[in-house]
């Protein structure tokens, strides 16, 4: 028993969550939305043209019976004046036509006279009993008054009754008619109305999904293309040009297919210059371990020259490991940076100095050149390195007697470090995949110059975990120009 109420219990929870889901994502959705906006836009000015044309319908309509029963008013008042009715309210013909007037609008007339006693009435209540109200003493003072109840559903007229001269008031007439046949005429009208919007609504929705389906439609498109690269990157580009967000979207999309696409291959080549990379000083090391093994009696200096040999191989392997390890560090997501406040200029005068003697092997001479003292919020190891390499492959592809210059600049947020050689250059279409790790410009000469090829690539990466940028272009001397832009101040996101 209790193990089937947990049953249901968890049934009616999932039940619960999958509804809920479906809401969240039913509000969440385009062509919803569009249905809505349509149905509101279609609708609201429907319901307000409905009660513009009601209440027009009922002012006009009371005005034109208030007009038509004050003409009778004004008739009998003159009649009433004319056989002295006031003085003898006993009058067949009078009584027979006022009465005859109330019937026909189903109201009640009453006639006032000016001491405000009611001498005639046609429901015979009031007769004899003094009115005073604020619709009878505007008519004794010449004034008739109008005065609709919508809530009670009658209209009340007060008209003077002059005498012969239509100078002095002699009395009043105060009329009340009905206006039950007016709100009959709403009533039919509201319903009548109340169908058409039903009807319009039915219609309004029916157009609003056909059109919040044709508008989506070119989402979906994109999402399908979207959801075919999860399953494997597609080699049709999109090219959803329904409407300008959607070119703009297909645009966007296909510059971010092709930076994947880009990244995959470069990917690939990555893991291949790794393999290749530490499989080439394995591969010496195990040729000269088996010459070894396969000889006898070796003489000493030749062990000695292959125990060389061996070691060198190993100290390479050892570089290519010791920065791949550095740009796993640098490529952490949060990686630990040391932030203070640094002396540019004698960091790079340090890294100059450092340097000077492998440049004085080529008889290549290093510049320094500063506009004034820096001082920057950095992480000096990590600064130091990537200024070094850059400075260093400077050197390496450089000609001998040539010359590497250091310019440093700043202004009140940046500091920039421009890096100038006269070396061999980098062709314009290169200069994106030069940050490639194990990329090389010129594959002939590879094995000519030693290194990794990972230099540029850390330098990239410490450059922007400070916030910055590196950019690079060839100068007039035929060289390269690598210009680095870090913020003085550092500010951790």
């Amino acid at each position: 028993m209790i193990r089937n109420t947990f049953t249901r219990s968890g049934e009616w929870v999932i039940i619960s969550g999958v509804k809920k889901y479906l809401h969240f994502k039913t509000l969440k959705s385009l062509r919803v939305h569009l249905v809505l906006i349509i149905l509101l836009v279609g609708i609201i000015p429907t319901l307000i043209m409905q009660k513009v044309l009601i209440r027009n319908y009922e002012s006009r309509a009371v005005e034109v019976r208030t007009a038509e029963v004050q003409n009778q008013c004004t008739i009998l008042c003159n009649q009433i004046a004319e056989a002295n009715f006031l003085k003898d309210p006993n009058g067949e013909v009078l009584q027979s036509e006022l009465s005859q007037l109330a019937n026909i609008y189903s109201g009640r007339i009453m006639v006032v006279n000016d001491e405000f006693a009611v001498v005639f009435d046609t429901y015979d209540l009031d007769r004899g009993r003094v009115i005073i109200s604020e619709s009878v003493s505007k008519a004794s003072a010449g004034n008739s008054a109008t005065f609709y109840d919508a809530e009670n559903k009658y209209i009340e007229i007060s008209s003077p009754i002059y005498d012969s001269n239509k100078k002095e008031v002699l009395g009043v007439m105060l009329t009340s008619v009905s206006t039950n046949a007016i709100a009959e005429t709403m009533s039919i009208l509201e319903g009548v109305t109340e169908v058409l919007i039903i009807i319009m609504t039915v219609v309004i929705a029916l157009i609003a999904f056909l059109i919040g389906s044709k508008v989506v439609r070119p989402f979906r498109r994109i999402t399908d293309s979207i959801e075919a690269v999860t399953e494997g990157f597609d080699d049709d580009y999109l090219h959803e040009n329904a409407y300008e967000e959607t070119e703009v979207l297909s645009v966007a999309f296909n510059k971010m297919l092709g930076r994947m696409k880009v990244l995959d291959d470069s990917r690939q080549e990555f893991v291949a210059n790794v393999s290749h990379e530490l499989k080439t000083p394995l591969t010496s090391m195990k040729v000269l371990a088996d010459s070894l093994l396969a000889q006898e009696d070796v003489p000493p200096e030749l062990y000695r020259e292959f125990m060389q040999d061996l070691s060198e191989e190993i100290d390479r392997e050892n570089i290519v490991i010791n920065d791949l390890l550095t740009l796993v560090k640098l490529d952490k997501t949060n990686p630990h940076l040391t932030i203070e406040g640094q002396n540019i200029n004698e960091m790079l005068e340090r890294i100059l100095k450092r340097l000077r003697p492998v440049a004085a092997e080529r008889n290549i001479e290093l510049v320094f050149e500063s506009y004034g003292p820096v001082m920057a919020e950095v992480d000096e190891i990590k600064l130091v390195l990537a200024f070094s390499n850059l400075i260093e492959n400077g050197i390496k592809y450089n000609h001998d007697n040539g010359w590497v210059k250091v310019t440093l600049d700043a202004d009140h947020k940046w500091f920039t470090v421009i890096i100038s050689d006269s070396g061999i250059g980098i062709p314009e279409e290169e200069g994106e995949r030069i940050f490639e790790r194990f990329y090389r410009v010129d594959k002939s000469r590879s094995g000519e110059i030693s290194g990794t090829g990972l230099g540029l690539s850390i330098a990239r990466s410490a450059v922007l975990l400070h916030r910055g940028a590196i950019k690079v272009q060839g100068n007039d001397d035929g060289g390269t120009d690598f210009n680095v832009r870090i913020p003085l101040t550092y500010i951790a996101i």
